[in-house]
């Protein structure tokens, strides 16, 4: 007998004793685990079956869709291509940003939630800037997922359809489908666009009351304080009742310097058995680490609490200085070297390159041979989602900011040139909602938790700067393998139902919920979908701790 199978046997005695015992059921509801998810999903894989549709009496029916009208009828899409399930309800299409001139719109896809109805909006937004969120719609948190390596698309037993209704929006103009005249130069000018679309959307759908969630993942860390804000300053909980927000892995403070440059070295040291670099060139970058005063600036700054304001540091890739010290740069590049799969947004990936079917596995893409296509470049798949048939799709695509000189200014030289959220907009977003979780993945190199700490410990908010007390409460995630699951029955090991156990480390204080996600890449509704269910649940006020 294997040790892993051994292994296998006792944790599946454990966990059966456990369940004798009753102990699995309190512990499960205490920290979130809603006994009914797992019902629901067989429920959707039974509903979503190729040949379920035309047996049952769903297929293309219409009866119980909530936000089915006379003037939602044009967005609704039917199915699509190639996604073998009854999609259910889902609208997808252009809404004007200003209902009176139609050139400028933003492209969105609505998913309501396929639980019990809840009047909520949840939001969500992909950073860049320019990066569309129909990859969130397709491979993180949507009802069905197509990911990376996939031969075809499944269904999502962690979509957050499960618990809310959820808008997914291509913005600012010119990301995806969205058209008009790119103009924006500000987080404002962006804000002001979405507020203006958000609104035109509701009305269309008849949706008013509705208390609204905004969330997003790396440079949509911007866009969530910002476009929040510019809700709540609307002072009209009719349509803008903000009541919290969520950031993954996010774009709040000195982007470079301090969420890449300064936490780039230590991070390396800490995983070099996966990065596979050599010690005389790891021992350069050490040397370096000192000499361009990321070290001192690690040792004085990243306390708790925290040692005072820390000094405005921004890098310039035009000064030979600057780029002399970038250090994560030069880690980046030197990756490639032992792994040609590198892949920046999760370091623990190896080769061969996954493909993808939106093209864009890693900062490579790649698509199989037979797949000729990204999948929202196919005419099939536009006709479907009232998608514009002129736009060449892509995931990402730009500029979508045009401020500064040569539409380079700013503080991420973006040409977005607003001041990092970190300093007032993002502060008072926590206090007036009380409800705002930041999170950052241990194994994403583009965004790093130590720079994303150092962000926050440079905030001040409820009258205190950054968090008093270093971050250590674990996070114990308890939903059961709904995704693979079922693998283990097929190969004779039987039913595995042990929780996923410590996965992450959470702290709260004064509105802000921080959570470290354990073996998590940058977009960790796709990496870690459990805690990121667990991560929404918080955010929507269903539980009080993760």
């Amino acid at each position: 007998m294997s040790w892993n199978l051994r292994q296998m046997l006792m944790i599946l005695f454990v966990f059966a004793t456990t369940v004798l015992a009753g102990r699995f059921s309190d512990f499960s509801h205490a920290k979130g685990y809603h006994p009914d998810l797992k019902e629901r999903v067989e429920g959707n894989r039974k509903r979503n079956h190729p040949g379920y549709g035309h047996e049952h009496g769903h297929g293309n029916g219409t009866e119980g869709f909530r936000f089915l009208n006379k003037h939602t009828e044009e967005y609704r899409v039917e199915s699509l291509p190639d996604i073998p399930f009854d999609i259910g309800e889902m609208y997808a299409g252009l809404m004007p940003i200003d209902m009176k001139n139609k050139s400028r719109g933003l492209y969105f896809v609505f998913e309501p939630t396929v639980g019990e109805p809840v009047d909520e909006v949840t939001i969500w937004l992909n950073g860049g800037p320019g990066c569309s969120s129909l990859e969130a719609f397709f491979q993180e948190n949507g009802r069905f997922i197509w990911s990376w390596g996939m031969y075809a698309p499944q269904i999502n037993p962690y979509s957050w359809v499960n618990l809310t209704n959820v808008l997914w929006v291509e913005q600012p103009v010119g990301t995806g489908f969205s058209i008009g005249e790119v103009t924006a130069t500000t987080e404002e000018d962006i804000a002001e666009d979405f507020v203006k679309f958000f609104l035109n959307f509701q009305k269309t759908f008849g949706i008013k009351n509705f208390k609204i969630y905004v969330t997003g993942e790396s440079y949509a860390g911007r866009y969530v304080p910002y476009i929040s804000l510019a809700m709540l300053e609307r002072n009209d909980t009719d349509y803008f009742d903000v009541s919290g927000a969520l950031a993954y892995d996010p774009v709040i403070g000195s982007y470079v310097y301090a969420q890449q440059e300064a936490p780039a070295v230590p991070f390396l040291l800490q995983n070099n058995n996966i990065f596979g670099l050599n010690a005389s060139f790891v021992a350069q970058l050490e040397a370096l680490h000192e000499s361009c005063g990321y070290s001192d600036f690690i040792s004085q700054y990243l306390t708790f609490p925290p040692s005072g304001v820390q000094p405005p540091k921004y890098f310039d890739y035009n000064n030979d200085t600057d780029v002399a010290c970038d250090l994560w740069g030069s880690i980046y590049y030197a990756a490639y070297g032992p792994n040609p799969c590198f892949n920046v947004y999760e370091i623990v990936t190896q080769c061969p390159l996954q493909s993808d079917p939106l093209g864009y596995p890693s900062d490579l893409q790649y698509l199989y041979p037979g797949f000729d296509q990204i999948y929202f470049n196919r005419t099939d798949v536009k006709k479907a989602m009232h998608a514009p048939m002129e736009i060449d799709w892509n995931e990402c695509s730009g500029p979508v900011f045009i401020g500064g000189d040569d539409g380079e200014g700013g503080p991420e030289q973006e040409g977005d040139l607003s001041a990092d959220p970190i300093q007032s907009v993002l502060p008072l977003v926590i206090e007036a909602t009380n409800r705002v979780l930041i999170a950052n993945g241990n194994l994403d190199f583009e965004i790093l938790t130590n720079g994303t700490l150092l962000a926050i410990q440079n905030m001040t908010w409820g009258g205190k700067l950054g968090f008093q007390e270093k971050p250590a409460k674990p996070i114990v995630i308890t939903l059961p393998d709904l995704q693979y699951g079922n693998l283990f029955i097929e190969e004779g090991f039987g039913p595995v139902d042990e929780p996923q156990g410590t996965m992450g480390v959470q702290h709260f204080e004064r509105g802000l919920m921080w959570a470290e996600t354990f073996l998590s890449g940058h977009m960790q509704p796709q990496f870690q979908p459990r805690s990121s269910y667990r991560h929404l649940q918080w955010v929507l006020g269903r539980i009080d701790e993760l």
